[in-house]
């Protein structure tokens, strides 16, 4: 037992060695992953948590928190090491270091044994360490070769043996120098790909991945195959990029097999296949792509390709949203700008919420003339990036720096945040954050409070203190600050502090996440999806999940999507949204649609309708109204489909009940008007017609118009319903004006007639008047004449 134990122990500490390795590639691999398809590895991956275990994000996790089992499978682990560690103990010094030799020769035996190649002991084996210039060496080696071919000696020491031998072939050399020196051609354009924000710049290194693409260097083929799908700073080429996809996916990389899905999703460069689509997702998805998953997400979540199911879709959204609030940092994130085409058109510049130049320079001015909110405002927006500024943490400190030493409390709080968080301007110290903290917590700050309670709560700088924490987390929840209410949230959840308390932890949670807090979205979501505190609901939980997924950082792309639009760039701007389409975003689903509907080139003539009603319809079911009466004009008018009056009715009365829509209502009037789809009904048109006006302002006028024409047509259609013979055939003239009736009539007749003669003889009847005596008349006035008579 003694030594099948040691052996054990000893291919454990093997394994645990090699995992750690490829832990560590795939870490390096994941930071120069694009935002198009950020993937996770096997060890990232945040795993489910019980009810009863602490999982809320943002927050620490105590041995307090576990639950009577863990706590007695914890006692009887321990008693199981230490019976091991006193029967070891047992045995003598000498027998123990025999019984480590065998095992470390047998497990020699079972690793790979290098062949040296050619040389002087060709054949023979490699003996690593080996000793070269006074150097041991654990690997193969090129030092001492000028052609980079790498070497191994087969004895110990190399100088007095002279035995050596290559570890590669001649082929297997070129390749890999190939390899290196496409890697390094790689990094040189990721170099300057990261360090420039010029697009002169972002081009020239694009070229340089364009060369290391060529020399068939994985990373640089997947960043210019996105690169050719989007007309990133290449010319745009769909056949390319799919040429390249499919070579990625054909070496297995999970980016290639999620982009060539979404092409044949969308039908770009190849016949549309959502079969081979939901194939090409479900790899990427197992090869840990994040995108895929996020597809394959929406795609359970809503029946697209396959059977509605919510639990598979929680499966998937829960586990890309794991990876989102691990990166949510403390500053919260950049901000994610949805920007609807049509509205932006109809109302340029208000709907998007983007800052004028010239108002972002009128605050810059202001700024520098010592304005100090100007000074805190720009500072956030430069902190968070949106609104038309990008992010840039150096300005950001420079005006905090400016307001902080105007004595501002929230400028104070931000730069504790930033030197709390740290980054490449802002060096990260506890102490100077905590300085900052204190500073605006005592002028009454609610960041600074928050601020105070997570250096409290986690010992950043000062003891761990969890009733200072708590004290300061309450002051900062109760003047409505979301980070005060959601670490105040997540002590209650955890019981850290307080007792444990999920009631209060979904108040909290409830409070943060109204102020749109990404973190209070992800713990809401885990506690519906494991019934922790409230009844289990699937349902909500996969929407909390969603909403938490899509402020990712793949959500950039929106705002990507948006600028090329506005540069004339339709093909490129469309791509982006189909993609962020297929991803469930509801926006881009709702502008892709709209610029299908404009007859984008990249598509065939005769496929853009129906594409943009594929997508107006999904956005339509996300409770989109502006897509359910798109759905309903399609209808009406046959574009992308047959004319149908009836479904046509069935999407207006849809949006006029569910969302009020004062354009639906309209609609449904003209419809009931004419008889369209459904019964002809003047009664019930009006009855539409008025609740428009009354829904909106700006249906007043043209609702006054369609009345007034449903006025003359039941006018016209009462007359042309009655008969006139008919009725006068009815009416007893001389019971309804006595029997002279006839005589009254001709009285009234003839004294008309003889009042008019009267008055156009005294119209024309000219007066004379002595020429002195007639007044001048004006020139404005009309001639003497057309006056009448005096």
């Amino acid at each position: 037992m003694g030594r099948r134990g040691c052996l054990g122990v000893l291919l454990l500490c093997l394994a645990a060695l090699w995992a750690g390795r490829l832990a560590a590639a795939d870490e390096e691999g994941n930071q120069e992953e694009s935002l198009e398809s950020k993937t996770l590895s096997a060890e990232d991956q945040v795993k489910d948590h019980s009810a009863g275990t602490p999982v809320v994000a943002g927050q620490i996790f105590l041995e307090s928190g576990k639950s009577d089992s863990e706590s007695e499978d914890e006692e009887n682990f321990q008693s199981q090491e230490e019976e091991k560690e006193n029967s070891l103990e047992e045995l003598n010094s000498l027998e123990m270091s025999n019984l480590l030799n065998k095992d470390l020769e047998e497990a020699e035996m079972q690793s790979p044994v290098l062949t040296a190649i050619g040389g002087t002991a060709d054949g023979e084996p490699c003996h690593f360490p080996f000793l070269f210039m006074e150097k041991e060496y654990v690997e193969c080696t090129a030092d001492g070769r000028e052609d980079g071919r790498l070497w191994c000696a087969t004895t110990y020491d190399y100088k007095k043996d002279q035995k050596w031998g290559f570890c590669e072939t001649e082929e297997q050399s070129n390749k890999r120098r190939q390899m290196q020196e496409a890697e390094d051609v790689y990094q040189t354009g990721m170099k300057i790909l990261n360090g420039s924000s010029k697009k002169a710049q972002k081009k020239e290194a694009y070229q340089y991945l364009l060369k290391a693409a060529d020399m068939n260097h994985t990373k640089a083929m997947e960043k210019v195959s996105y690169a050719l799908l989007f007309g990133d700073y290449l010319k745009q080429n769909i056949q390319s990029s799919k040429e390249l996809f499919e070579k990625l996916t054909e070496e297995g990389s999970p980016k290639g097999q999620m982009a060539l899905g979404f092409l044949y999703a969308s039908g770009l460069g190849v016949n549309s296949s959502q079969a081979k689509a939901l194939v090409y997702y479900t790899f990427g998805a197992l090869g840990g792509n994040l995108i895929a998953h996020m597809i394959l997400g929406y795609r359970y979540w809503a029946g697209i390709g396959v059977l509605q199911s919510c639990e598979s879709a929680l499966t998937h959204y829960r586990l890309v949203a794991n990876h989102v609030a691990s990166d949510i940092s403390l500053t919260g994130g950049t901000v994610v700008q949805r920007i609807r085409l049509a509205d932006e058109v109809e109302n340029p510049g208000m709907a998007s919420g983007m800052l004028e130049e010239d108002l972002i320079q009128y605050y810059q001015f202001l700024a520098e003339k010592g304005d100090v909110q100007a000074q805190v405002g720009l500072g956030q927006l430069h902190l968070h990036g949106g609104r038309g500024v990008e992010q840039n943490h150096q300005r950001a400190f420079e005006y905090f720096n400016q307001a902080a030493n105007a004595g501002n409390s929230h400028a104070m709080a931000f730069l504790g945040k930033m030197y709390s968080e740290g980054s490449d301007v802002v060096p990260q110290s506890n102490e100077t954050a905590l300085q900052y903290f204190k500073k605006a917590a005592d002028m009454g700050n609610p960041v600074g409070q928050s601020g105070l309670g997570m250096a409290y709560l986690y010992g950043r700088g000062v003891p761990v203190n969890y009733e200072l924490a708590l004290k300061y987390f309450q002051k900062a929840a109760e003047q409505g600050w979301v980070d005060g209410q959601l670490q105040l949230g997540s002590m209650y959840y955890n019981g850290i502090g307080v007792k444990r308390d999920y009631k209060q932890a979904l108040k909290y949670f409830n409070l943060a996440s109204q102020g749109g807090h990404i973190l209070a979205f992800y713990n809401l979501a885990q506690m519906h999806a494991t019934g922790t505190g409230v009844m289990r609901s699937c349902h909500t939980a996969v929407e909390l999940f969603k909403n938490v997924c899509e402020r990712g950082r793949w959500s950039e792309r929106l705002m990507t999507a948006y600028n090329s639009y506005k540069d004339g760039d339709s093909n490129s701007a469309v791509v982006q949204y189909l993609l962020l389409a297929e991803q469930g975003y509801e926006v881009a689903q709702s502008n892709a649609a709209f610029i299908l509907d404009q007859k984008a080139s990249i598509v065939g003539e005769n496929e853009t309708y129906p594409r943009a009603l594929l997508h107006w319809n999904r956005a339509a079911s996300q409770g989109y109204t502006v897509a359910r009466i798109k759905l309903g004009d399609y209808h009406f008018y046959g574009f992308g489909t047959d004319v149908d009056y009836e479904t046509a009715f069935i999407h207006y009365r849809l949006a006029s009940e569910q969302q009020h829509s004062a354009q639906a209502m309209f609609n449904l009037g003209y419809m009931h008007e004419k008889g369209l789809g459904i019964k002809q009904d003047i009664h019930l048109a009006k009855r539409f017609y008025d609740m428009a006006a009354e829904a909106s302002p700006d249906a007043q006028v043209p609702v006054f118009l369609a009345l007034c024409k449903l006025g003359v047509i039941y006018s016209l259609q009462y007359v042309r319903e009655i008969n006139i013979r008919e009725v006068f055939s009815h009416i007893d003239m001389d019971q309804l004006l006595g029997p002279e009736w006839d005589l009254y009539l001709m009285t009234i007749i003839a004294l008309l007639l003889g009042t008019i003669i009267a008055y156009r003889q005294r119209q024309h009847q000219a007066i004379p008047r002595p020429a002195g005596l007639r007044p001048a008349v004006p020139q404005q006035e009309p001639p003497p004449e057309h006056q009448p008579p005096q």
